[in-house]
């Protein structure tokens, strides 16, 4: 992997994992899919403008427009929408962790349900991050956690794992920025329907939300889902995924340093066995990809 790539996967790393803690903050002030939707919106508009000034179209390929309405409704408004109402009732920290677990859920659907051969590094980084997950939840049902919201996370990161699913017909063809564009409008309005039917709207306009907002919108929002298109494409969504395990890490620390969340050191400790799980998982996998006799 080359430098470019690294820094391409540390900067996706800490842009996704300070999502939720800003989602946080917006959730506090705001109707969360309401806010949420024009989030979407903006990022999407934005997104196509910079598209059509790099000289980009929306002449997509049929499984390029597939893949952006998959990766656009089930990451943007299913994954993202339970997130921001979850979090409502729960820590940015433990939405972050569970969210985490994507590669994890990835690896254990294609062994289970496209059975595809995992190695026995791969079976060891499923059971560390099963392990790994029920000790912070456990810990956080013992601390008398809403049981709605930890639901509503692990319901989020199985729409992740369809979405990331998706992405390699997204990457395939070029038009990157119009397509990142184009599945964030396809979110946008979806979540704004849901929350015309079924959300009260309400704001408390205040500088931390007005703050919160535009760094979500224009960071984690538009920024993080380009780099990670162009992460793909450049080394693959197998070593891609790989950077997935300083999530765990990253989302723990950036929601304990500016929501001063409270992290024991148990949850440290699953933390890094969830970490060293979806290293384990990614690693088998790029192993069993280069040991495959080329056709």
């Amino acid at each position: 992997m080359d430098l470019r790539s690294l820094m391409l996967g540390l900067g996706f790393a800490l842009m996704w994992s300070s999502a939720f803690t800003s989602a946080r903050m917006i959730v506090a002030e705001a109707s969360p899919l309401a806010a949420l939707s024009v989030r979407f919106l903006i990022s999407g508009l934005l997104g196509v403008l910079i598209a059509r000034f790099l000289g980009q179209t929306m002449r997509l390929t049929q499984a390029q427009w597939r893949a952006t309405i998959v990766f656009g409704i089930f990451q943007n408004a299913i994954y993202l929408g339970l997130n921001f109402v979850a979090m409502q009732t729960i820590e940015a920290s433990v939405a972050s962790i569970i969210a985490s677990s994507m590669p994890l859920m990835v690896a254990l659907a294609g062994w289970l349900v496209f059975r595809e051969t995992l190695p026995f590094l791969g079976i060891v980084g499923l059971v560390f991050g099963v392990l790994g997950v029920s000790l912070i939840m456990g810990l956080r049902i013992e601390a008398g956690v809403e049981l709605h919201g930890l639901v509503l996370c692990l319901i989020a990161a199985m729409a992740l794992t369809v979405a990331t699913l998706s992405v390699r017909g997204a990457v395939a063809g070029g038009n990157v920025m119009m397509i990142v564009g184009l599945q964030m409008i396809v979110g946008g309005v979806s979540l704004a329907i849901i929350a015309l039917i079924w959300e009260p709207f309400q704001i408390n306009p205040t500088w931390r939300l007005l703050g919160a907002f535009t760094y979500t919108t224009l960071i984690p929002g538009l920024a993080a889902t380009f780099i990670w298109f162009k992460l793909v494409g450049r080394i693959g969504a197998v070593k891609a995924a790989t950077f997935h395990f300083l999530n765990p890490f990253f989302g723990v620390l950036i929601a304990a340093a500016l929501l001063g969340e409270n992290i024991g050191l148990l949850d440290y400790v699953g933390v890094v066995i969830i970490a060293l799980g979806i290293l384990a998982v990614q690693l088998s996998k790029q192993h069993q990809t280069k040991s495959r006799p080329a056709r």
